[in-house]
């Protein structure tokens, strides 16, 4: 059973202090500075689904709004901040799941963009790199979305981004990787790419 916001004190004033903030574009989260309000039972699935208090938020237009006001903070921690509030939140993972992807062009000239579960359309590039980690299950690419916060790629779409993959020598060691935003973003030494 999904719980309303009206039934949860903190979520129904994290909700008001939002009022119509997504209709704006990404609020201005840096410059935001309240005091700590500690903890809300918040917590984003590795699959990228948010739930509160053990139940899935099954409103998609609640989670863009909160995927909105999302910030790292310097210790490590995930916050959603409002001017007047500043609560922590539990991530498995990362915040945000890259879900499709488009490609155009080949080699230093390739663009790839991709589309987040919430809607955010993010190229790859310098400013929003993809970084190559290895986890239990293989090869996990993340791409960087904004202001410290990722996105984990799909696995689907994490085999199309090897399957682009070259080698080339960077300060004298041969990496595999790919051309994206005219960026070469580094999948791993070319000895150990599988």
């Amino acid at each position: 059973m999904t719980q309303s916001t009206s039934d949860d004190p903190a979520l129904a004033r994290l909700s008001a202090a939002l009022g119509e903030i997504g209709k704006r574009g990404l609020p201005p989260v840096e410059k935001w500075n309240p005091e700590p309000c500690g903890a809300i039972d918040i917590r984003i699935g590795a699959d990228g689904t948010w739930f509160h208090n053990g139940s899935a938020i099954r409103r998609p237009k609640l989670v863009r709004l909160f995927a909105s006001i999302l910030r790292k903070e310097p210790d490590g921690s995930t916050v959603l901040v409002t001017p007047a509030e500043r609560v922590r939140i539990t991530v498995d993972d990362a915040p945000f799941n890259a879900v499709e992807m488009a490609v155009e062009g080949e080699g230093e000239a390739r663009r790839i963009a991709f589309r987040t579960n919430v809607d955010d359309l993010v190229p790859a590039d310098t400013d929003h790199r993809l970084r190559f980690e290895d986890g239990a299950e293989g090869l996990k690419p993340y791409l960087h979305v904004r202001r410290g916060l990722w996105a984990l790629v799909s696995r689907p779409l994490t085999y199309d981004l090897v399957e682009m993959g070259e080698e080339r020598e960077i300060d004298g060691q041969a990496w595999f990787g790919l051309w994206a935003g005219g960026h070469f973003h580094r999948i791993a030494p070319a000895g150990e790419a599988a």
